[in-house]
């Protein structure tokens, strides 16, 4: 395992089921060893998920863990207003040679900035993996992983602050 050091330079390779892995700059903001902290701008084209717009400018500061099977994404305009996280499961991280690496597992949930309206999303996407018939322990890390954060979120606990 390596350690990334505040103010590193990273590239963040995040790597889907059935898809290309999508890669993105990133800066180390910290690491303690189980949770690794990073900013990166929005790199993709602009998207509307339906429940938030991603846009040129938006900035992510992400939190991916090495010991949870999920990431989560602060997200705030270019205009400084705060949208919201967009929240991944996801194999716990690893971090290596300056490439942090996260598996997505197909099921992400978006919590507005209130925390009221929580939306899963991605369910069809989850279902249609075939997660649940080929790698049922990872189905069961994804569905428990995505109920924590939805918890988590709801009382407003780290990172939903």
């Amino acid at each position: 395992m390596s350690a990334g050091t505040s103010g590193d330079a990273i590239t963040v390779r995040l790597v889907k089921h059935r898809k290309p892995a999508v890669q993105y700059p990133g800066v180390v903001v910290r690491d303690d060893g189980d949770l690794i902290v990073i900013e990166a701008p929005w790199s993709g084209d602009a998207g509307d998920l339906g429940v938030v717009r991603f846009e040129a400018g938006d900035v992510f500061v992400e939190h991916y863990w090495r010991n949870r099977w999920c990431a989560v994404k602060r997200r705030t305009g270019a205009d400084g207003i705060f949208k919201g996280w967009y929240c991944d499961a996801a194999r716990p991280a690893t971090l290596k040679d300056g490439v942090l690496t996260s598996i997505d597992l197909d099921l992400d949930l978006w919590v507005p900035p209130d925390r009221k309206q929580i939306v899963l999303l991605d369910e069809d996407e989850f279902e249609a993996s075939g997660w649940a018939d080929n790698d049922a322990g990872a189905a069961r890390w994804a569905r428990a992983a995505i109920d924590e954060l939805e918890h988590d979120a709801r009382v407003g606990a780290f990172p939903f602050v």
